[in-house]
């Protein structure tokens, strides 16, 4: 009877955890970003998916292999490394979340101003409203459950996240077809980056961009408790969303720049002004408050995972200790009521220091930075850790093995560990087209940055130190 019923809870499917992690991760807002770097990107994304997201899933897929009921960064991080390093790997999978929502509130808000007036984008009241209803709805249904919130997030990916990214690629190619002028040339000298003369380094800035495109694959290992079979489940969602997530992403990034000049390209409200050119050359105007629409409920749903599953990790850290037990109760639903709440508090107060920062791609492009470099760190702790694991244990693991051995997961790791620490450098230097005030300006807020959102852990250390 209790393997009945526990087997009756885990609900969650390869496809609907495939689409858990598209919905997490093939945004659409992520595309005028990628979009900046014109034909270049191509080759920014096949390296970035070498470097980093092939070498994320795969080490992911194994290390959900290690238990049938735990699995997410503080477990695997902590088993290997100790609980201090688990928590601060669970800390910057979190905070990086305080600093990134803030811009995909943005782009919500900026995209729902399309329904009433373009010109409420920059309307600070309206944006700040917009933020705050969507945040703390958002929150509300993640305290209904996991099972509830998968589906939401499963039907903004397909409707919200897919459908539209698939529908610009389809438009940028009837425009090609049908002969119209473009602002990209396929020559091969233009499909790689140039290396040459003072803006060099800057060119390797589209690294961030890309980086944030790929971050969250490992984020629904922290359900693996509801997934069935999941030492095959996980391998094969892994396997096809980076197939989703590749494709789409790196097609969609070019649909946007064929037809917008790169010095035209809106950060914020990017995607909504390729759609509104593309309505308007198509004769097709009617069209866009659908596709409005639907970009909406594709970054709810994508909101989704990164509300509840980086908290879901720092519940695992709340419950060793680290943080008071007031935040480790959990309601009737199973969700952490108090850490979600208490998380929707804190993103409220960023989210209105958002509205006092100026409405530029400088500041845009700083949050995003900012989020992904904390993000990337995080991801040097899971390498490190799924490497002393398959040392300390790889005759345990009966589930997915990446092939090689320890041979096969060192080579991998090393892979993302080198794709981390570049990423980490050119984190530094901001790309030549989007002005932030100076290299050494940007350089001291976004150092400053990165060390005040860290030193919190410091403290988390000293609590439990304290309780002792």
């Amino acid at each position: 009877m209790i393997a009945s019923s526990t087997s009756s809870k885990k609900q969650l499917t390869s496809i609907a955890l495939t689409l858990l992690i598209v919905s997490a991760i093939d945004n659409i807002r992520c595309l005028p970003q990628t979009a900046l770097f014109g034909s270049s990107l191509i080759f920014f994304f096949v390296l970035s998916a070498l470097i980093f997201l092939i070498p994320v899933a795969l080490v992911s897929a194994q290390l959900s292999s290690l238990s049938h009921e735990h699995g997410g960064i503080y477990y695997w991080t902590r088993l290997a490394l100790g609980p201090k390093i688990g928590l601060l790997a669970v800390w910057l999978q979190w905070i990086n979340t305080l600093v990134w929502f803030p811009s995909i509130l943005s782009f919500i808000a900026a995209t729902a101003a399309y329904f009433f007036n373009p010109a409420l984008a920059s309307n600070k009241t309206f944006l700040i409203s917009v933020i705050l209803v969507v945040f703390w709805g958002l929150t509300l249904i993640n305290l209904a459950g996991v099972h509830r919130s998968a589906k939401f997030a499963s039907l903004g990916a397909f409707f919200g996240a897919l459908v539209p990214i698939l529908f610009i690629i389809a438009l940028a190619v009837v425009w090609v077809v049908l002969g119209y002028p473009v602002q990209l040339h396929f020559h091969f000298n233009n499909l790689f980056p140039n290396f040459h003369g003072s803006e060099s380094w800057s060119s390797l800035g589209v690294l961030t961009a890309i980086m944030t495109s790929f971050l969250g694959v490992e984020l629904a290992t922290v359900h693996i408790s509801e997934v069935k079979n999941p030492r095959t489940t996980f391998p094969k969602a892994l396997f096809f969303s980076v197939l989703v997530i590749l494709s789409t992403m790196t097609l969609g990034s070019l649909a946007i720049a064929l037809v917008i000049p790169l010095d035209k390209i809106n950060l914020v409200a990017g995607v909504m002004q390729t759609f509104d050119f593309f309505f308007k050359a198509y004769h097709l105007n009617f069209l866009l408050p659908v596709m409005m629409l639907m970009i909406l409920i594709g970054s709810g749903g994508s909101m989704i995972s990164w509300i509840i599953s980086p908290a879901r990790g720092l519940l695992q850290a709340a419950e060793s200790g680290y943080l008071p037990a007031f935040f480790t109760v959990r309601n009737r639903h199973g969700v952490a009521a108090r850490l979600l709440i208490a998380q929707a508090v804190v993103v409220s107060l960023a989210c209105s220091a958002w509205g006092l920062m100026p409405s530029v791609n400088g500041a845009y492009w700083l949050l995003t930075d900012l989020s992904t470099q904390l993000y990337i760190l995080m991801y040097v702790l899971m390498f490190v850790a799924a490497l002393r694991l398959k040392m300390k244990s790889s005759s345990s693991m009966d589930g997915f093995k990446i092939p090689g051995g320890i041979i096969g997961t060192g080579i991998v790791c090393l892979v993302g560990l080198f794709g981390c620490v570049v990423t980490l450098l050119v984190g530094f230097l901001p790309p030549a087209t989007i002005d932030v005030g100076g290299k050494l300006h940007y350089f001291i807020i976004f150092s400053s940055g990165m060390i005040l959102l860290i030193v919190p852990v410091i403290f988390f250390y000293a609590y439990k130190a304290w309780k002792k």
